[in-house]
């Protein structure tokens, strides 16, 4: 079957030209946003990617704690990631910056609700959350999520799942304010594994947390006996992320 009579097959529909062109040459507008992230990030390590709903006021009790644990982090020397935006992601940048270490935004182009916030030292601007999705995970050396809706729910899937592949190294995951968490945690051991949709075992590539020492702990507990940077082995694995 030639081209033309593919094409005009019913089971295809018919592709104007300049729209396939754009969409053809849009790897490119993707690539760059890839080379960008991996220029600037790679040397921000150790790091640790901070997640949260951007619909919570400074007024907030988590947006005070998200303040404290950034802070925390950056005094211990942990380059904090956020999404850029408002809410919980103003709150980690904001203590970061009041720290030792760099505050860095990857901010996303959305119709509503994102808005870049004033606290980056490094921020980086993506369109696709694809690529966002791999900065945050490609140079982290833990993930702290604070309380949040779809998208926070989306990043904590993301990470859990190439952890639990074998597709990144195991970090710490951190899921902080048990009475958030708690729900979620009692329905994945509940339902997803009496339907052996996860295995038990996969509960412990989490902890639930509640204080800002207990995070720094936990992180430093994790890499006391390996230090922070991959192994040759992890950092053959993360180049297929």
């Amino acid at each position: 079957m030639d081209d033309k009579t593919r094409f005009e097959h019913p089971g295809f529909l018919p592709v104007n030209d300049a729209m396939l062109t754009r969409e053809s040459w849009k790897i490119f507008q993707i690539m760059a946003e890839f080379v960008e992230g991996f220029e600037r990030l790679a040397r921000i390590k150790p790091s640790v990617s901070i997640f949260g709903s951007a619909r919570t006021g400074p007024e907030h009790p988590w947006y005070r704690l998200t303040v404290d644990i950034a802070r925390a982090l950056s005094d211990a020397g942990f380059s904090v990631v956020s999404g850029g935006g408002p809410g919980i992601m103003e709150a980690a940048n904001k203590g970061a910056q009041e720290g030792k270490s760099l505050s860095i935004g990857l901010n996303i182009q959305l119709p509503h609700e994102q808005s870049s916030n004033p606290y980056q030292d490094i921020g980086l601007n993506f369109r696709h959350f694809f690529s966002r999705k791999v900065m945050f995970v490609k140079y982290a050396a833990a993930y702290v999520v604070m309380p949040g809706g779809f998208g926070t729910l989306d990043e904590l899937a993301e990470i859990l799942t190439l952890v639990q592949t074998g597709k990144t190294r195991r970090i710490p995951i951190i899921l902080v304010h048990a009475p958030f968490w708690q729900g979620l945690v009692d329905w994945l051991r509940d339902t997803l594994v009496p339907e052996g949709t996860i295995d038990a075992a996969d509960l412990d590539l989490f902890r639930i947390l509640d204080t800002p020492d207990a995070v720094i702990e936990a992180i430093f507990d994790h890499y006391e006996q390996r230090g922070f940077e991959p192994s040759e082995e992890e950092t053959r694995i993360m180049l297929d992320l």
